[in-house]
């Protein structure tokens, strides 16, 4: 009767460590955890054969080791929330300033010349602006003709090819051209406007213009409403 007393309490002090591991490699598990499974190991350990002391002392530090690790993931969180709402300040305080941001998008509203600004890296003999509507198809092919390196603007009317108005929303571009030595040349483009909204559906900021949406990381310039 005593060896299957003393087989039945080192099972269960055994379960308990096994336990007390495996919660310490969540996350999430606090210290408060972490001192219930230690106490209940105590009190379930077989008195007659108790567990070597080394071991309980592996297990203190591992008690620290979790803690720091609670603490720094709270910190970190805490961090990260504060700064989300500081860059959600931020993005909310550019609704009616003009931003260049990174992209290859252009809100035309259907009445206004939009905005498509490019930059290339070498002047260009020959260059060609494309304008693809939402579809990704082809809306207009706009012969540049020779370009010098830099940035340049192009005020599209809103027109296709054979001169008719296109319909109001987001259009994107590309700018490519062929240099003296009959290299190819491609253009890095960006998005620019007034800003009129701001989206947090995602968790992150994306600044509305018209129909275009743009991420906050992508904003390279502001200018005052």
């Amino acid at each position: 009767m005593s060896t299957a007393i003393t087989n039945a309490t080192a099972a269960t002090t055994t379960s308990a460590t096994d336990a007390a591991t495996a919660m310490k490699n969540q996350l999430g598990m606090n210290t408060n955890d972490f001192l219930k499974l230690f106490i209940a190991q105590l009190q379930n350990q077989d008195p007659l054969s108790p567990q070597d002391p080394s071991q309980f002392l592996g297990q203190l530090a591992q008690l620290t080791q979790v803690e720091q690790s609670y603490n720094t993931t709270t910190a970190l969180n805490n961090l990260l929330t504060a700064q989300n709402q500081v860059l959600s300040n931020t993005a909310v305080s550019l609704i009616g300033g003009t931003i260049t941001a990174t992209g290859n998008q252009a809100n035309y509203d259907g009445t206004n010349t939009a905005a498509m600004k490019y930059s290339l890296p070498a002047a260009t003999a020959s260059t060609t602006l494309t304008i693809a509507n939402a579809n990704g198809q082809a809306v207009r092919v706009v012969n540049l003709g020779s370009q010098a390196a830099g940035t340049t603007t192009y005020q599209w009317d809103g027109t296709d090819g054979q001169g008719n108005k296109l319909a109001a929303g987001a259009y994107t571009f590309a700018v490519t051209g062929t240099d003296a030595a009959g290299g190819t040349q491609t253009a890095t483009t960006y998005t620019t406007g007034k800003v009129d909204g701001v989206n947090f559906s995602n968790g992150t900021a994306a600044l509305t213009i018209g129909a275009v949406s743009v991420p906050y990381a992508n904003v390279t310039a502001v200018s005052a409403a």
